[in-house]
């Protein structure tokens, strides 16, 4: 079959098309025949070295993936052949072999069914990004309605967490750069969306609360914007840290935290095991069918395109970027 290799961590640049051995079930493994796989931040971390997963060389990275069971290993008695599954958690592109192949072993216990009325392109980079996005919003129990503010809100986090925001009962409000998807983020259920590079997105977000602040921000971007985030929060306000895509955050200081007593927790959906995991898949798939959300795909790139997806990833897309494998022939 053929792959994407990557030789070390030396990043993705360097990824390489390769005809590799098709995989083999072990007990209580599958094999699925990728259709559509999806690209994550992630990938990039773990390509360049900042991801705490440890695979073995050369590693095919690949973390979503929407595919046929074409083999079955012993003790697998929840899937048949012929199935059509996504892929929800696990080690699939972290330590083992992931989805930018034509065929990948997982876990029997971390597929799930293609949820009712999504395509096949819109299940396919789902699971990460909502997986992610629910941690974010419930990691602090149960929380009344209130404003939640989603930085990089046009990303696949950002898009979920506007849309599970919206059907928790939340008020989203979404930061980005492009007029175009400020729209976009508006007919999903974001309330308002504000630009972070305007000097004046703090004072818009203010008058629009009319004395009230924010009560949880999502943040995927990390960098300067963190310590932005901090002076919008309200009394007991909580910041769920998802990515770091804008670097380190500089000069943070810890009094900033005191006398609102703001905290601040990480979002690992690798703590998820599989009970845990497939428990939050259900109830976001609930959310998602009460305000009938889909995922949004921003762009499919054909297979051979692998470092272009990337380049598109790179760019800040609408949604999620997929890597159309196809069928094996």
């Amino acid at each position: 079959m053929n792959a994407w290799q990557l030789p070390a961590l030396t990043g993705i640049q360097n990824l390489e098309l390769k005809d590799v051995t098709d995989p083999t079930p072990a007990p209580n493994e599958v094999v699925l025949d990728v259709q559509y796989a999806a690209l994550n931040p992630a990938d990039r971390y773990l390509a360049e070295g900042q991801y705490p997963g440890k695979p073995t060389f050369p590693h095919i990275l690949g973390r979503d993936a929407i595919g046929t069971v074409s083999a079955i290993g012993a003790n697998v008695t929840n899937v048949r052949t012929g199935e059509k599954r996504l892929i929800l958690r696990g080690d699939t592109g972290v330590s083992r072999p992931g989805t930018f192949a034509q065929r990948v072993a997982v876990a029997a216990d971390s597929l799930v069914p293609v949820p009712t009325d999504w395509t096949d392109q819109e299940a396919a980079g789902a699971t990460l990004v909502y997986l992610t996005a629910y941690q974010a919003l419930t990691q602090w129990g149960e929380l009344p309605p209130g404003t939640v503010l989603v930085t990089g809100a046009s990303g696949g986090v950002g898009v979920a967490t506007i849309q599970l925001a919206a059907a928790l009962g939340h008020t989203p409000i979404g930061l980005s750069r492009s007029p175009e998807k400020t729209q976009i983020l508006k007919s999903i259920g974001a309330a308002a969306v504000y630009d972070p590079q305007d000097p004046e997105w703090r004072r818009q977000l203010k008058e629009a609360l009319a004395g009230k602040r924010v009560d949880l921000a999502v943040d995927n971007i990390g960098g300067p914007l963190f310590n932005q985030l901090l002076e919008t929060l309200g009394e007991n306000g909580k910041i769920s840290v998802v990515g770091r895509l804008a670097g380190p955050v500089p000069d943070f200081n810890t009094a900033s935290l005191f006398f609102r007593r703001i905290r601040i927790g990480g979002v690992a959906v690798g703590s998820y095991g599989p009970v845990d995991g497939m428990a939050a898949w259900n109830q976001l798939i609930k959310l998602m069918a009460k305000t009938n959300a889909k995922p949004l795909v921003d762009q499919i790139f054909e297979f051979d395109q692998l470092p272009a997806a990337f380049e598109r990833l790179a760019r800040g897309p609408m949604g999620k970027v997929l890597l159309r494998v196809g069928n094996i022939k």
